[in-house]
C-alpha cells in the first residue's frame, strides 16, 4: 500500500511508525474484503498531511482546519465509502476545533486520527493548543502561559462514541487501536502521541510514562471513569504528570448522523 512518492519527513520522525501501522491496517482490511476504492483518506495541512502521498489510496488535501467537514461530506455523499482523516494537533485543535466538536456531537460515521506532537512542526515549532504550560518555543520564548487542552476529555464531553489514545512509539498498540476505530460505526477519535524529533522530541518521556490500560470493560465503562482516566492530551515537560494512559476510553453504539439524515430525507 506504500506509494512510490519520496518520503521527506525528518529522519526518526514519529510519523514513520504511524505510516507503517496504517499501511498494515489498510492491507489487512483489503484482505478481509474491503474494496480498495472505498477507502478514502483526507489530510489537513502540516507534516502529518504528507502521509496521504505515501499511501496508495484515494485521498484529498483539505484546507487548514477544514478536513473534518470534508470527511462528513464524503460519507453523506456515498455511504459505501470509508473516510479516514489524518490531522495535526494544530490543524484539528486550533483552526479545526469547532468542526471536531460538532462532528463528535452529531456522531458522523468517520474516523479522525490526530498526530499530536504539541508543536506546529511544519512551521518550525510554535506552540499549539496541547503544548504544556511553560513550554518554550518560537512564539513563547519565556514559556507558554496557557494550560493545554485535554482533548480526550473534551471528546468525551462532546459525546463522541469512540475515544482513544495511542502512542507512535508503541506500534502494535497503535495498529490495534486504529483498526478498532475504523471498524466502529460512528464518530471515532484517536489521539496519537507523535513526537517531533526536530522541535519537540518526547520519545523518551512518552516511552517512560505511557501505559496500556488494563481490566477496563471498554464497552460499558462509565463516562465519569473515562474522563478521570483520560489523563493529559499533550506532551508536557513538567513533572506534574507521572503516567499517561493509552487505550480506548469509550466505545458506544448510537445512531449515526448519516443514517438519521437519510431517514429524514426519505420522510420528506
Amino acid at each position: 500500500m506504500i506509494s512510490k512518492q519520496k518520503i521527506t519527513w525528518c529522519p526518526g520522525c514519529g510519523n514513520f511508525p504511524i505510516l507503517n501501522s496504517v499501511n498494515q491496517v489498510f492491507s489487512e482490511m483489503i484482505k478481509e474484503g474491503v474494496k480498495k476504492e472505498n477507502l478514502v483518506l483526507v489530510s489537513g495541512i502540516g507534516c502529518h498531511g504528507k502521509i496521504v502521498d505515501y499511501i496508495d489510496l484515494n485521498s484529498f488535501y483539505a484546507l487548514h482546519g477544514r478536513g473534518i467537514p470534508v470527511l462528513t461530506g464524503i460519507k453523506l455523499a456515498n455511504d459505501k465509502l470509508i473516510p479516514i482523516g489524518f490531522f495535526g494537533d494544530g490543524d484539528a485543535y486550533a483552526e479545526g476545533l469547532c468542526h471536531l466538536v460538532h462532528a463528535a456531537k452529531r456522531n458522523s460515521n468517520i474516523t479522525v486520527l490526530v498526530h499530536n506532537n504539541s508543536v506546529f512542526a511544519l512551521t518550525t515549532g510554535q506552540v499549539t493548543p496541547t503544548s504544556a504550560k511553560g513550554q518554550r518555543d518560537h512564539t513563547t520564548p519565556f514559556g507558554n502561559p496557557e494550560e493545554p487542552l485535554n482533548m480526550a476529555s473534551l471528546m468525551l464531553e462532546a459525546n463522541a462514541t469512540f475515544v482513544a489514545r495511542t502512542y507512535a512509539g508503541n506500534p502494535e498498540h497503535m495498529k490495534k487501536t486504529i483498526k478498532e476505530a475504523i471498524k466502529h460505526k460512528g464518530f471515532s477519535f484517536v489521539e496519537i502521541l507523535q513526537p517531533c524529533v526536530t522541535y519537540h522530541n518526547t520519545f523518551a518521556e512518552y516511552s517512560a510514562k505511557t501505559y496500556e490500560m488494563k481490566g477496563i470493560d471498554e464497552g460499558k465503562a462509565k463516562e465519569t471513569g473515562n474522563a478521570q482516566k483520560s489523563g493529559i492530551s499533550g506532551a508536557p515537560k513538567s513533572k506534574d504528570f507521572e503516567r499517561i494512559p493509552i487505550g480506548i476510553f469509550r466505545r458506544q453504539a448510537k445512531p449515526v448522523y448519516e443514517d438519521v439524515v437519510n431517514e429524514l430525507v426519505k420522510k420528506s
